[in-house]
């Protein structure tokens, strides 16, 4: 939501040079910060010599990031609002200048792109353009007639001494300063809706129902102790938390690969709704909390949620740019949770469930990947997201995930006929109606997925699609009846 606040009692000044900040004004994001993300997930090795190119000054290494990441300015989260406002301007006559204390070559990159810049102020290398520094280039340059626009306290020298001071999404720490000393804003430029609507969906609670999982070897052992029940709604808990935290560091990770895709780029980081910073410590508060949690759990289950943790995060780093790798990992997480939830409920999880497992959740990540492929195809579009995959594969990926789904349904026909499920079941001979639910389910999953209509996890989905959920209270009850 875009929204430009102005003030038309203000005096308008005539036509002074309109100077723009870059990082957190222009663009909601820091491009420094976006570059280390992408120097992160593109070149980790290189990460090892900041501190050293940091004792050198900021300028210097502004400088070192710059060289060696070219961030994609064509897709940064500008302030829409800002700039129209800035468009107008040059259509008025009135000469704007970007002024910031990012490294030139990229302010050089975004003005270049924006095409509405008569010039360029910025870090050099050697001199790091914040604060005074930039307010003394600006006096020198304009003679002290300047309009300006900002939007954090290093801006404040700049503003106070502007014949038109505005700015855009400006920090509350800068509303505070700038009314106690007395600075009225002329325009202030806003795009988002606060802090806690992004913060919340950056979590991405719909994710959290895969990990209902846990509770499956509780409920398969036909176990209904009060005490293991809470264990397997903490152990849901901490296995929901770590998830949003490797979420969050994904979504860190791919912030210029998500500004690039057309659903992607709505995420709270890619779209500016929230700083990188932020979500580092959002990211490192719910890793403690649960890891707090399992102190209250077997110590076995500490060990299966380090592993989930450790493998998420190798997966958004590397692993997911890995054909095939990539959905033996994701179906590997999901028989994780069945793992993890026996070692905090203490409940055995048999050969058989660990053997249906691995086929159902392979099928299920290999559709995923499928699904994007074939949204990829019906648009004409190449893929661009780095997993790994071509769109002739889409054909083999349907023929490895079918397979699997078939092998899952097998595995299944041959626990109902072992003589395991008589202990469990008085009426076992009714957990054969299953079977057809199961093949419905996972074929109309195939033939969503077919027609382009399935375009997000299969198992979140099946949480939010009444088919799915018919089925799925159709097998609970039949269960129920077999018991």
């Amino acid at each position: 939501m875009s929204q430009v606040v102005s003030l038309p009692e203000a005096p308008r000044v005539a036509l002074e040079p309109l100077c723009v900040d870059l990082d957190g004004t222009l663009a909601k994001s820091d491009t420094l910060v976006d570059s280390l993300l992408v120097l992160a997930r593109t070149q980790p090795a290189l990460l090892l010599a900041l501190p050293a190119r940091l004792l050198r000054g900021k300028a210097a290494f502004k400088a070192f990031i710059t060289s060696h990441v070219t961030l994609d300015v064509a897709h940064l989260p500008y302030n829409r609002a800002l700039l129209q406002f800035l468009h107008e301007e040059r259509v008025r006559g009135r000469a704007l200048y970007l002024v910031t204390g990012a490294d030139l070559r990229l302010a050089e990159r975004v003005a270049a792109h924006l095409g509405i810049f008569s010039g360029v102020f910025a870090s050099d290398g050697e001199v790091n353009l914040t604060g005074t520094r930039k307010l003394d280039r600006l006096r020198a340059q304009f003679s002290g007639a300047y309009a300006y626009i900002g939007n954090d306290t290093p801006d404040l020298p700049l503003l106070a001494h502007a014949a038109e001071s505005m700015v855009a999404n400006p920090s509350l720490r800068l509303r505070l300063r700038m009314h106690l000393g007395g600075i009225r804003p002329t325009r202030t430029f806003v795009e988002g809706g606060g802090w806690l609507a992004p913060a919340f969906r950056a979590l991405r609670p719909h994710q959290w129902a895969k990990n209902l999982l846990v509770f499956l070897p509780l409920l398969l052992a036909h176990v209904s102790a009060a005490g293991r029940l809470l264990n397997a709604l903490l152990a849901f808990f901490c296995f929901s938390f770590t998830a949003s935290s490797a979420y969050i560091v994904n979504d860190l990770l791919d912030i210029e690969a998500d500004r690039r895709h057309a659903q992607k780029r709505l995420r709270p980081f890619a779209a500016g709704d929230l700083s990188a910073i932020a979500g580092a410590g959002m990211a490192i508060a719910l890793l403690l909390l649960a890891l707090l949690g399992t102190r209250m759990l077997p110590p076995a289950f500490t060990g299966w949620l380090l592993l989930y943790l450790g493998t998420t995060l190798a997966y958004s780093w590397f692993l997911k740019r890995i054909a095939l790798v990539d959905v033996l990992v994701l179906s590997g997480l999901y028989t994780l949770r069945l793992l993890a939830g026996s070692a905090a409920t203490e409940s055995h999880i048999s050969d058989w469930l660990a053997g249906f497992s691995i086929f159902l959740f392979f099928s299920l990540a290999i559709v995923k990947r499928f699904a994007e492929l074939e949204n990829l195809r019906s648009s004409g579009l190449p893929p661009r997201n780095g997993r790994g995959y071509l769109i002739a594969d889409a054909d083999q990926l349907r023929s490895f995930g079918t397979a699997s789904a078939f092998a899952a349904v097998m595995v299944f026909a041959i626990y109902i006929s072992s003589s395991d499920v008589v202990v469990l079941y008085r009426r076992a001979q009714l957990l054969w109606l299953i079977m057809p639910l199961m093949i419905l389910w996972l074929c109309r999953i195939w033939l969503l997925a077919s027609r382009g209509e399935l375009d997000e996890d299969p198992l979140v989905f099946a949480f939010t699609d009444r088919m799915s959920l018919v089925i799925g209270t159709a097998v609970a009850a039949i269960t129920l009846l077999a018991v």
